[in-house]
């Protein structure tokens, strides 16, 4: 638990190794692969790269601005998915490294919260999106165990006592505590490893 709360204390270096699982993952996934059906209501593989993209946007815009417009549509356009991630990726992260970011306070549709929160929010994120492109892509899933835990862990704290029809994960699913870290995480946000 100790080291948790450590790791914890740099949400920045916590969503930068996320985003390297993940684009590990994304450099993997093949054109043929782009239409392939994820854990993800109705999401195939192409539709969920494009929301991790306008979730990137939008982080950007929101830790600048205090609030913003989640960008709809299609947000990739004819560029490669991985460099319309990568793109994305680095307005968000040049975003939240700015100085006094962190300490920002960003409106989220439940309300108001610290940067700092919704970085953590946008790391249990970018590893869960990463289970959903892994399983569908034949890659394999038991990803970044040490992260998994710890998104695992601000998950249930986060969540716990919510009313979940009013957050984007489904009711958990009951899992194996043996399982991988992320299988856990998955089934905790709902998801059926």
């Amino acid at each position: 638990m100790h080291d948790q709360q450590q790791s914890t204390d740099n949400p920045l270096a916590l969503l930068h190794q996320a985003n390297e699982v993940l684009v590990e993952i994304l450099g993997n996934i093949t054109p043929e692969q782009m239409t392939l059906p994820t854990p993800n209501d109705e999401w195939d593989v192409r539709t969920l790269i494009n929301h991790l993209v306008a979730g990137n946007m939008w982080s950007a815009d929101l830790v600048r601005q205090g609030s913003a417009q989640r960008p709809s549509g299609d947000v990739i356009g004819d560029r490669s998915p991985l460099d319309a991630y990568q793109e994305s990726w680095q307005a968000a992260s040049a975003a939240f490294a700015e100085p006094g970011a962190l300490g920002r306070t960003v409106q989220m549709s439940f309300g108001e919260m610290p940067a700092a929160g919704f970085a953590m929010l946008r790391f249990i994120d970018l590893l869960s999106h990463t289970w959903d492109l892994a399983k569908p892509t034949g890659q394999n899933t038991d990803l970044a165990p040490e992260l998994c835990e710890i998104a695992l862990a601000l998950s249930r704290e986060q969540f716990a006592g919510r009313d979940r029809e009013h957050m984007p994960f489904n009711d958990e699913v009951s899992i194996s505590g043996d399982a991988p870290a992320a299988d856990r995480l998955a089934g905790y946000l709902g998801k059926q490893p």
